[in-house]
């Protein structure tokens, strides 16, 4: 059986379409799975053992100039490398008009979230099927439901196995603990002075701190947050999703706010602290066993409570 999945972005979303991935190739042994998704995160399917190939389709600048002739090109060699082959089943999660546009693209059957489950509802009108997803149930679980019932075959009551595997990278003998200070909304951001005090607690048990930045606005803030903590912190350059992958495997744990590279962390099997300030844990959390979420919609977690999450994952000492 030859599917195509089409999942674009964003980064954590893409994570949580993991374990779907996971159940599929458990469930119906032999099968075959093409990954649509944007250049920027082809990485993150092409590190599952499951995915056949990845399709990267640039949905977002065609958007942002949709009359250009590098735009009209590039669609061309989609449809062209689509048409190739006539899959079984195409499944689009992402469940929005421009996915599922992207997704008739493809030669095969078209399936996604039915009209009450879509993000976008229109989107269900371009489907041959559409299926029932509870909103109540946290996203991974959503895409689960979505694949089983794709596929007809019973939704695994098992933990999320996000199926990846990357070597760790970056090992210098000592703890290392990587901390997401980032994210794209302004709201999502946990206070400087707690990433701050949170440094230095940590930098006291013995960790050297890594944080990661996207552009240049993050490496600054990093910037200011390892001078003022001092030790051994470093904010790192603007770096790859598959060498940032491999610094995270090789971390003793990690912790931030709610962005795709925490859920990342969480998918390579890191113990993982959640700190959420503007968006709701119980249906975007950090879902895996050893990770703990913090705070919710219009919240703050406080710095002991974080130490304290910390310290119930056992990683309250580096030795």
């Amino acid at each position: 059986m030859h599917v195509l999945l089409v999942k674009t972005s964003s980064l954590g979303d893409v994570v949580h379409n993991l374990p779907m991935v996971t159940d599929m190739a458990a469930m119906r042994p032999g099968i075959v799975i093409d990954w649509l998704v944007e250049p920027a995160f082809a990485d993150i399917p092409a590190m599952h053992p499951a995915i056949h190939s990845v399709i990267p389709a640039d949905i977002r600048r065609w958007r942002r100039a949709p009359w250009d002739r590098e735009t009209w090109r590039g669609v061309k060699e989609l449809r062209a490398r689509l048409t190739k082959t006539r899959y079984d089943l195409i499944l689009d999660t992402q469940g929005l008009v421009k996915s599922a546009l992207v997704a008739r693209l493809a030669q095969g059957p078209l399936y996604g979230p039915d009209r009450r489950s879509a993000r976008e509802p229109l989107a269900a009108t371009l489907y041959a099927r559409g299926l029932a997803m509870s909103r109540d149930r946290h996203a991974v679980w959503r895409n689960r439901m979505l694949g089983a019932g794709a596929l007809g075959y019973p939704l695994p009551a098992t933990m999320p196995d996000y199926g990846l595997t990357m070597t760790p990278a970056g090992h210098t003998g000592e703890p290392v603990c990587v901390a997401f200070h980032a994210s794209s909304r302004a709201s999502k951001l946990w206070p400087p002075g707690h990433w701050v005090t949170l440094g230095k607690a940590l930098c006291q048990r013995g960790f050297r701190i890594l944080l990661p930045s996207g552009n240049a606005r993050e490496q600054a803030a990093a910037t200011e947050i390892a001078t003022a903590i001092g030790g051994r912190v470093e904010a790192l350059p603007r770096t790859g999703i598959r060498e940032l992958a491999g610094l995270i495997a090789g971390a003793r744990m990690t912790v931030g706010v709610d962005t795709g590279l925490l859920h990342l962390a969480a998918a390579l099997g890191r113990p993982t602290v959640g700190i959420f300030r503007d968006s709701d844990p119980r249906q975007t959390g950090v879902l895996a066993r050893d990770a703990v979420d913090l705070g919710g919609l219009q919240s703050c977690p406080t710095v002991d409570e974080v130490l304290t999450a910390l310290s119930r994952l056992g990683l309250g000492d580096a030795a």
